[in-house]
């Protein structure tokens, strides 16, 4: 009888100490697509002429609201992302042939689902070995194709801001416009289009991904520029396995731009404010970037 009690009373130390536990933390659902629409602004899908540059990203991301997502989610996240964009003399269809390569850096703080946590750490690197630039008298040409490197630490219960956990193609297609011979007003208009691959962790496919990002400015005198810009990204294919929603996963974010050349500084800057809205299954927030480019 001694040992049965003892039994007992052990059963139920452990499911007390079981409950005690603290419960693991929910998945967050997956978010389709590596781009971060809204890198780009006015003049987007106009590159530089050859030479080599250093472009850094650096973007703000803050969000309080996830549509069918994790309870009581927040975050507030930095991502900096240096590009090294390498235009050469060669041509290709009549083109200028280019390169680059983008290495994404992220901290992030969150709460999702009565869980809070903070990351750092590298996010997952784009390579982008075919770029393609004309250049006409009122018009500016631009295509691509990109793939992106899972190299980052991906986590379920985290926010895949940066870290996705699968492999991705990007194509690139966009022109800027000047409808005034002096080119003081632009037009640009970016397409880029995903094909995603299933995450290993979880064994779940997010589909296909399209994005357009668009820009109009007016420069005030050489070297600044003033304009708005918006994007609008959306899931294209559903997506299947254990984490797969009902639902294509969408954004829309627009803000105004302000971009200058510092002569002295030999530096170019870009700082815009997007606002989302019409958000599905994805956090909805407000974006800062600060885009610095250094020609070399």
């Amino acid at each position: 009888m001694k040992s049965v009690f003892a039994g007992i009373c052990l059963v139920l130390t452990f499911a007390a100490m079981a409950h005690a536990l603290p419960a693991p933390a929910p998945a967050v659902p997956v978010v389709a697509g590596h781009y971060p629409a809204g890198a780009e602004g006015i003049n987007g899908a106009s590159l530089p002429p050859p030479g080599l540059y250093v472009r850094d990203y650096n973007m703000f991301y803050s969000s309080d609201t996830f549509q069918n997502g994790p309870p009581d989610f927040d975050i507030k996240a930095y991502i900096n992302a240096p590009r090294l964009i390498w235009m050469t003399d060669k041509k290709i269809f009549g083109a200028q042939y280019g390169m680059d390569v983008i290495v994404p850096f992220v901290y992030m703080d969150w709460t999702a689902g009565g869980n809070s946590d903070h990351y750092s750490g590298v996010g997952d690197i784009q390579i982008e070995p075919l770029l393609l630039s004309w250049q006409f008298k009122q018009f500016d040409l631009a295509a691509g194709y990109a793939v992106w490197v899972p190299t980052g630490d991906y986590a379920p219960a985290r926010p895949d801001l940066v870290s996705k956990g699968f492999w991705s193609h990007m194509l690139t297609l966009g022109g800027t416009w000047y409808p005034d011979k002096e080119k003081t007003w632009a037009v640009s208009l970016l397409n880029r289009y995903e094909f995603c691959h299933e995450q290993e962790d979880t064994h779940t496919d997010p589909g296909q991904v399209f994005t357009t990002e668009w820009g109009l400015s007016k420069s005030l005198r050489p070297g600044l520029d003033i304009g708005f810009i918006g994007y609008y990204q959306q899931q294209v294919t559903e997506d299947s396995g254990p984490l797969a929603t009902d639902k294509l996963d969408r954004k829309i974010g627009a803000g105004p731009e302000i971009s200058a050349f510092w002569p002295k500084l030999g530096l170019f800057t870009s700082l815009r404010y997007a606002h989302e809205f019409s958000v599905v299954e994805r956090p909805e927030g407000d974006l800062i970037t600060l885009t610095l480019t250094k020609p070399f």
